[in-house]
């Protein structure tokens, strides 16, 4: 017993410094029994993220689940919130070791393969899926990072937060620009035209702790480079240098970013676009709809998928995905200590049924998982139409152990050409050799995981 919880220890805190990010038709039928079980003087405790956008509505929605479950089995439910990843990982490193704590847990998708090397949380059966309404109530891509394979799987799609690009439609009409450009350099051909005086064609933040990684990985996997290849780490792969020429160039060579960019984050950027400043934003989700709702481009602007062809290329290489964003999201996983695991099922079920997912819609902007709902919200609003299809072309980030320092390391190469980028250039040696870094320790962390 003491070797495993010493096993366990190591495994969560080798992966305290991951990041959290932080969609089949199919049927909505409820799960075997959640209305009938006795819950009766029962507490069943979950754990999740705190959303800082929206706190007040968040508290309202933790009351509103809790009565309705009451209801439903006569049990208790009490949330437990995390502010940030080394919040969450304390918890589940105390919770693990000592066996007792939350049911329930609200894990990122990036945080899901290193949650399943643990072996501290619930490997899904045929019978727990039907617990909570079939696999085929999901869209098919949020399943993609529930674990490594369909017979090994421990996460539960909870919602979904896939990354597409906002533009401003009245700019585009006035450029005589048709629609966003498909491929990369597209992109930036009408990213240029749209730049002049204080308006940029690209809205992007270079100093944000989430996004950078995300653009590197996709433009990387559109050109058939996965970056963790079996048992090899594929962070120097020259087109992965590409794609951080293309990004760093965005601002350096193109011109046609904001060069205050260089210290924003994602709600500084968003800020700049919603005040009618540039063009695009790429890198968006569901959740920038109410700040742009109310901002200066309100009724002035429209989502696109974003593009899937590689810089360089005018078509996607062979060997390339289409990748239009990483899965994103959050999935739900049941504690194997837990005590009361066919309860906590039974609120999972309730909680990715159309109806409470539309609700979650409602509230706080975020995707649903359930594959009637995505559809639904499809059809009643066409403006998403591009994010469900953003979703649908979601692909998973490589499920290994290992996968907190392969993005960790890919951050460290933006935040290490901070200095350049002020001074305006990032030579292809300086990426190279901050590659090359990366790539090592990278490696040893695929190795260690093995």
């Amino acid at each position: 017993m003491m070797k495993k919880k010493l096993a366990l220890t190591t495994a969560l805190l080798a992966a305290g410094a991951i990041t959290l990010a932080g969609c089949a038709s199919g049927g909505d039928a409820p799960g075997d029994g959640a209305g009938a079980l006795d819950g009766k003087g029962k507490t069943l405790n979950v754990l999740t993220d705190a959303n800082t956008l929206y706190p007040e509505e968040q508290q309202k929605w933790f009351a509103d689940v809790s009565e309705k479950f009451k209801a439903k089995t006569g049990a208790e439910v009490k949330f437990e919130t995390f502010a940030s990843a080394n919040d969450e990982l304390t918890k589940i490193q105390t919770s693990v070791v000592s066996g007792q704590g939350p049911d329930i847990y609200s894990l990122g998708t990036t945080f899901t393969p290193t949650a399943y090397a643990t072996g501290a949380f619930v490997k899904l059966s045929d019978d727990d899926w039907k617990k909570v309404g079939g696999r085929d109530r999901f869209t098919e891509a949020s399943l993609g990072i529930s674990g490594p394979d369909k017979d090994n799987e421990v996460g539960i799609p909870a919602r979904s937060r896939p990354f597409v690009m906002a533009y401003n439609t009245e700019m585009l009409a006035a450029a005589g620009i048709d629609k966003p450009a498909d491929t990369w350099d597209g992109l930036l051909e009408q990213a240029k035209k749209l730049t002049h005086d204080d308006v940029y064609g690209l809205s992007i933040a270079y100093g944000d702790n989430f996004d950078p990684w995300k653009f590197i990985w996709a433009m990387s996997t559109q050109a058939g480079n996965p970056i963790i290849d079996g048992k090899k780490v594929r962070l120097d792969d020259p087109v992965t240098i590409k794609a951080y020429e293309t990004y760093f160039g965005w601002l350096t060579q193109d011109k046609v970013v904001n060069p205050a960019a260089i210290g924003w984050k994602a709600s500084q950027a968003l800020a700049s676009f919603a005040d009618g400043k540039a063009a695009f934003m790429p890198m968006v989700t569901a959740t920038s709809i109410n700040t742009l709702e109310a901002s200066a481009v309100a009724g002035k602007y429209a989502y696109a998928v974003m593009p899937t062809v590689p810089p360089g290329e005018t078509k996607r290489p062979s060997d390339g995905k289409e990748a239009a964003s990483i899965l994103s999201g959050s999935n739900f996983v049941v504690a194997d200590y837990s005590k009361n695991k066919d309860l906590s099922f039974a609120l999972i079920e309730m909680l990715t049924t159309a109806e409470e997912q539309k609700v979650y819609y409602d509230t706080f902007g975020e995707m649903p998982t359930n594959a009637k709902a995505a559809e639904a919200l499809e059809k009643d609003n066409a403006q998403l139409a591009p994010i469900v299809e953003a979703s649908k072309l979601s692909v998973g980030t490589p499920f290994s152990g290992a996968w907190g320092d392969v993005q960790l390391g890919m951050t460290n190469v933006v935040v290490q050409a901070i200095p350049s980028l002020n001074a305006g250039s990032v030579s292809t040696d300086q990426i190279i050799s901050a590659l090359k870094t990366e790539q090592d320790k990278a490696q040893s962390a695929l190795d260690r995981a093995k």
